[in-house]
């Protein structure tokens, strides 16, 4: 049951985009519980992951990205989202939505953000 993530593209340093995670094969009663969570896999680097929602809301955030990200859930849209502020070149890769713990099934195509200096 792949994810399907968008909303990535080119952006310059400093600025923003916002990635968007939809889940339309994933019935509510399974998506709803769930915690969702956006990774990314820059070149070379392994993949990581950046921040995370549980079903009541709470959030979690990698380091290199508190205070610049945020990530929110809509349950009825069965839609996680990624607003990502103060883009640094370090940044770029591309960024994956999945359940976490991740799992192998839910791995989409990704979408790839670049960030120029």
């Amino acid at each position: 049951v792949q994810l399907q993530a968008s909303g990535g593209g080119l952006v310059q340093a400093g600025g923003s985009l916002r990635l968007s995670c939809r889940a339309p094969r994933t019935i509510s009663s399974v998506f709803n519980p769930s915690t969702r969570g956006w990774f990314r896999q820059a070149p070379g680097k392994e993949r990581e992951l950046v921040a995370s929602i549980t079903s009541r809301g709470t959030t979690n955030y990698a380091d290199s990205v508190k205070g610049r990200f945020s990530i929110s859930r809509d349950n009825a849209k069965k839609t996680v989202y990624l607003q990502m502020n103060m883009l640094r070149p370090e940044d770029t890769a591309v960024y994956y939505c999945n359940i976490v713990p991740a799992a192998g099934d839910y791995w989409g195509q990704g979408t790839l953000v670049t960030v120029s200096s």
